[in-house]
């Protein structure tokens, strides 16, 4: 896994502009049956991979987090609201909350996720390719391909099962 994750984003860099139009033209041109093929390609790619050996997505990026999100892991964590954004969250340049610094102070040395049962919203949606519309979040997908082994994976995958 280190050797792919090395690569990753090189081979993300070297494939951006294939990437990047044919998600245009996914966009443009959405096959009737575009969430069923991205839901079994997402399913059958995570098949293969496995996030407890990666974990790059909690090194690397951090989450946005949402007032919710805020208060259930506060919560989970006896905390008070405000106690857990003064001691893990800043704002960011838009404004919003996220971790004071990466990789996520709730990943341990094993990958695993130390709040997982009340994660935020975006880290149980991430990456964000089993998602209906998928086809709605192409520069998003754009980025978690440098991240993310699994979504560099989907996108060679379903460019080969859509021809557009």
């Amino acid at each position: 896994m280190d050797d792919l994750l090395r690569a990753l984003p090189q081979k993300a860099k070297d494939k951006k502009k294939e990437h990047k139009a044919f998600l245009e033209k996914l966009k443009k041109k959405k096959p009737k049956k575009l969430d069923v093929i991205m839901k079994d390609t997402h399913e059958s790619v995570f098949e293969e991979i496995d996030c407890l050996k990666c974990g790059n997505c909690c090194k690397t990026t951090g989450p946005l987090l949402i007032q919710k999100d805020i208060e259930r892991i506060a919560k989970f964590l006896r905390l008070k609201p405000q106690q857990f954004i003064a001691k893990y969250l800043k704002i960011d340049e838009d404004q919003d909350y996220v971790f004071q610094s990466m990789p996520c102070p709730f990943l341990g040395e094993d990958n695993y996720c130390s709040i997982y049962e009340v994660r935020p919203r975006a880290c149980k949606e991430f990456p964000h390719t089993d998602r209906k519309n998928f086809y709605q979040i192409n520069q998003l997908t754009l980025e978690n391909v440098k991240i993310c082994p699994a979504v560099y994976e989907i996108l060679e995958e379903i460019q080969k099962r859509i021809s557009l």
